[in-house]
């Protein structure tokens, strides 16, 4: 049976912020898609916008790039919509690349 991860590859602050990044204090892994390993698909990525509101919590996720198209945009949503931010007190918006390989 193979091995399936996910790396967060990074987190960039968006154009418009004119501070450092956001600081993580929890991720949660996507879960390989189904749909993936049905198909033999094993590797692929998916760029995302991250909205974060003043107390940290995520807002909104909106997929920017993904390769292949929509195999892993569920899964990234679904994680990323999870993730906690240290508060601020102000909106932000940051990007994340998450890559998905599986490795048997």
């Amino acid at each position: 049976m193979s091995a399936r991860f996910v790396i967060a590859l990074a987190l960039t602050a968006a154009a418009s912020l004119a501070h450092a990044d956001a600081k993580v204090l929890k991720k949660v892994a996507p879960e390989y898609p189904g749909e993936a390993i049905k198909k033999n698909i094993t590797a692929g990525s998916v760029r995302a916008k991250i909205a974060i509101a003043g107390d940290g919590k995520v807002s909104n996720v909106e997929v920017v790039e993904a390769e292949p198209k929509r195999v892993f945009d569920r899964a990234a949503v679904d994680a990323l919509s999870q993730w906690k931010f240290e508060g601020t007190g102000a909106p932000q918006t940051h990007e994340v690349k998450l890559v998905f390989k599986s490795e048997d």
